[in-house]
């Protein structure tokens, strides 16, 4: 059976690449933490000392990374993957980087006579897990997306094709924007409501049958004791770090420079996921933490 090579065995990469193990799949791995990557040989994988070992070994390579530097040094680094890389290999980035950086690499791929999409995900820790993920692919074209569908569709339900590369980036970023500050919304709301005296279970129970529903409301509602089994009853421990939320927002702070479209109200999440991202007693946290930090904020 051939290999494929998967790079990134964090948070969300390492339930991804057991729902392809789970599906049959035979996985080469690499990873920084290797803590994580002795638990996947132990699991059955092979594993690679640094990401060129995987290009050569495998023709099939999804990598899921922090940021756009991470994703460079990766592909382009003096171990990257295409120091080796096989002609025909096709590379699936899950990772949410800027749009330059997915249209840099994916033009070195071509290069080397190899493809590099990219298909960026949401769904959360959750959506990993049980395989459910919504990936957003710029594949280039419909041979690519294809190929690239029958081993995306093992890790979730939605692989959506967005045409050109750098696509698939451009739509996280916009729906990260949104998801950071809608965030900041529901956790203002929640703390102005439980501050006028409503119960917050009620309060959450009426915006969730009323205009104001919203994801991070009705499945991620911030406030401890409202949802059971997300991050915010677990001390804001797992799920998606506010480091990261600080991260993408800046990705479309970014890109709203670059093309120039105001984004005034991501400008200003951007600027509260910051002030979390840089405070120890948060940053470590999952990003419905920000309800916290607004309710210190309370006279």
């Amino acid at each position: 059976m051939s290999l494929t090579g998967f790079i990134g065995l964090g948070n969300m990469g390492g339930h991804m690449a057991r729902n392809l193990m789970k599906n049959g799949k035979k996985l080469i791995v690499y990873d920084v933490n290797k803590k994580v990557v002795e638990e996947f040989k132990a699991e059955g994988c092979q594993v690679a000392a640094h990401p060129a070992d995987i290009a050569a070994a495998s023709k099939e390579i999804v990598t899921v990374l922090p940021s756009s530097p991470h994703v460079k040094a990766v592909y382009q680094g003096e171990t990257g993957i295409f120091k080796t890389i096989q002609p025909g290999t096709l590379c699936m980035d899950s990772s949410t980087i800027d749009q330059v950086v997915s249209l840099e690499v994916a033009q070195a791929a071509a290069l080397l006579k190899a493809e590099y999409i990219d298909a960026p995900i949401s769904g959360g820790v959750t959506g990993a897990q049980q395989a459910t993920l919504t990936f957003m692919v710029g594949a280039g074209n419909d041979a690519t997306f294809k190929r690239a569908e029958a081993i995306l569709s093992l890790m979730g339900k939605n692989i959506v094709n967005l045409g050109a590369v750098g696509n698939g980036t451009a739509a996280k970023i916009c729906n990260n924007m949104l998801l950071g500050i809608q965030m900041v919304a529901v956790a203002e709301t929640m703390n102005l409501g439980m501050s006028m005296g409503l119960d917050a279970k009620a309060l959450a129970g009426i915006i969730n049958t009323s205009s104001g529903r919203c994801w991070s409301s009705d499945t991620y509602n911030p406030v401890p004791g409202v949802i059971p089994n997300i991050p915010c009853a677990k001390g804001y421990a797992g799920g998606f770090g506010t480091t990261l939320m600080a991260k993408d927002l800046s990705l479309a702070q970014n890109a709203s420079t670059n093309t120039q479209s105001p984004t005034p109200m991501g400008s200003l999440a951007h600027q509260i996921y910051r002030i979390l991202a840089r405070d120890p007693t948060y940053q470590a946290k999952d990003f419905g933490v920000v309800y916290q930090f607004l309710k210190k904020q309370n006279v």
